[in-house]
């Protein structure tokens, strides 16, 4: 796990001064709001619905048992004893009070932590896979690149006022569990013929009003040419990106306007342009970032565990490991995925005894890291099979025990109205609906593999685009009005869903699912069919159905 260095101490540390002073300022009148917006986005900080909300930065979703700790410390402390993990990889503290910002930036620096660049136009949060390292498939651990990116990047003078909002994903694996194609920049370690490692590049990704796919427009780029390569894709965005209308300004539409093949021409000739050498890191820098993420160490286990074997023989804690464990490249280890979506409780919360729970199962039997998924669930990567019982049982007393990992309750959703100030409809009471028609595990294990997201805007901060079912919330003159689209995927075979029909009234949206998923299993040819390959290989038109009317769905309630 990387460690600051006295530069990283020093710029957190220097940051937090500046914005204390800024925030003085704004409390006794000296600077507007207007001249406080920019100030307060640059070090995370939103005016939402009800309330501030604080964003804070954990790169690559890697954080400690004592940074998990000190988060639960600023929830209870400066919080209303809760936070929220986002499909960023950050947590959100949803009630702080603009006086203690200072305080929970400089309660964040104790711990290497902070909240720059968690919002305003610059690049956010670098994101990665979270089972990076000890994943079976992975060609090459990503976090050494997302954190050498996440340096490059930080208060980038060229870069921390772009036209719009910029996310980086990197992955290292075969199987896809960053969602580089809907990033602005996506990355995927790859082997070129010859047997080298480099990169293949993908652009132009995202969701939004308008969602796109990630173009390729670089097959293989040498390792070594990262850094120059990626600041010539952000000088040409920089250069000619909207700037006269946000709904236009993200790189995506770059890409669309002017054609993948045109974009492409145009980052080759600024690369062409750049002395490589003063843009791409130092060798010995990049070693020293790589020597932080080396493997930790492993005891020499057998591959099999009697205590888990045993343990297995209870059928609850059967159906948590069938869902909820993920094979390890060591022998005699597991990852753990906590889920944070217990039926009828908002997805992607942790409460600060939780958090507290999980910091010590870190600290205990994870060789002290924990990840945060983009899926809104938390990671013990490194757990011995011997010590799972152990790990499930204390999940069992945190309330955190949810066997639903991939299942149709493990619901990806953002604030909605409950929170933001941009949402025009609920999301979370929806979740908290679908889940408890769902409620029975065995029934969610018949279904299988199913990705539900849900936005409560069209900003899509939700996922919605992506999701094998994705329920997008809207206002119709007043009135909260649901679309739901199939088809959505945001791993290898990436796509974007497509609209089922006329959008429905939030009261029918839970019926609906449950008839769309009464379709597919009648449908599927057998357990081994997902729900998304139904979808591909029948279309929506079996679907339709689904979407009853109004009236026959409020009869049948």
């Amino acid at each position: 796990m990387y460690r600051y260095d006295e530069f990283d101490a020093a710029v957190v540390r220097g940051r937090v001064a500046q914005f204390r002073d800024q925030v003085g300022r704004r409390l006794t009148g000296a600077l507007s709001e207007e001249e406080f917006t920019p100030l307060r986005l640059m070090n995370g900080l939103y005016l939402q619905l009800h309330a501030y909300m604080l964003r804070v930065a954990i790169p690559y979703g890697t954080l400690s048992g004592r940074q998990m700790r000190q988060l639960a410390m600023i929830a209870d402390r400066w919080d209303r004893g809760y936070g929220h993990f986002t499909t960023r990889q950050n947590i959100q503290y949803n009630w702080p009070k603009l006086s203690d910002a200072p305080d929970i930036l400089d309660a964040l620096a104790e711990v290497e932590m902070h909240a720059i660049q968690t919002s305003g136009n610059c690049i956010r949060n670098v994101t990665a896979d979270h089972l990076a390292g000890i994943a079976a498939d992975e060609m090459e651990d990503p976090r050494p690149v997302a954190e050498l990116i996440r340096q490059w990047s930080t208060l980038h003078p060229e870069f921390s006022f772009l036209p719009r909002k910029f996310k980086i994903a990197v992955t290292g694996a075969a199987e896809d569990r960053a969602a580089v194609a809907v990033h602005d920049i996506g990355i995927r370690i790859v082997r070129n013929t010859a047997g080298e490692v480099g990169y293949q590049i993908l652009v132009g990704g995202g969701m939004g009003r308008t969602p796109f796919i990630a173009k390729t427009i670089r097959d293989f780029l040498p390792r070594e040419e990262l850094l120059a390569y990626l600041e010539a894709i952000l000088r040409v965005y920089n250069r000619e990106g909207r700037r006269d209308n946000k709904y236009k300004a993200r790189i995506k539409i770059l890409v669309h306007e002017i054609g993948p093949e045109a974009f492409t021409a145009r980052v080759e000739t600024e690369y062409a342009k750049l002395d490589g050498p003063s843009v791409n890191a130092d060798p010995a820098e990049v070693a020293r970032i790589a020597a932080y993420f080396a493997p930790p160490a492993y005891e020499t286990l057998p591959a099999t565990s009697e205590a888990f074997e045993v343990a297995r023989r209870d059928p609850d804690f059967a159906r948590w490991a069938a869902t909820n464990l993920s094979a390890h490249k060591v022998p005699g280890y597991a990852a753990v995925t906590v889920s944070l979506k217990p039926i009828g409780k908002p997805p992607g919360d942790a409460t600060s005894d939780q958090m507290r729970v999980l910091a010590d199962l870190g600290e205990r039997f994870s060789l002290d890291e924990l990840r945060v998924t983009h899926v809104q669930n938390v990671v013990l990567p490194n757990v011995k099979l011997d010590d799972v019982p152990a790990v499930w049982a204390a999940l069992v007393e945190a309330g955190l025990e949810t066997p639903n990992a991939g299942l149709i309750s493990d619901i990806i959703a953002c604030p909605g109205m409950d929170y933001c100030k941009l949402a025009t409809a609920r999301s979370i009471p929806i979740a908290q609906e679908i889940a408890a028609r769902f409620a029975d595990f065995d029934r969610q294990a018949l279904i299988g593999e199913l990705g539900i997201k849900i936005s409560g805007c069209i900003n899509a901060c939700g996922h919605h685009h992506v999701g094998a079912i994705g329920i997008l919330g809207l206002d119709k003159a007043g009135v909260e009005n649901y679309q739901i689209t199939l088809g959505g995927d945001p791993s290898n075979d990436a796509a974007l869903g497509e609209r089922l029909g006329p959008g429905i009234d939030g009261d029918a949206v839970p019926g609906a699912i449950e008839r769309i998923v009464d379709t597919y299993l009648a449908l599927r040819d057998g357990p081994q069919e997902r729900f998304i390959d139904v979808v591909r290989r029948l279309g929506l038109d079996p679907f339709k159905p689904a979407l009853l009317p109004q009236e026959v769905e409020r009869a049948a309630a």
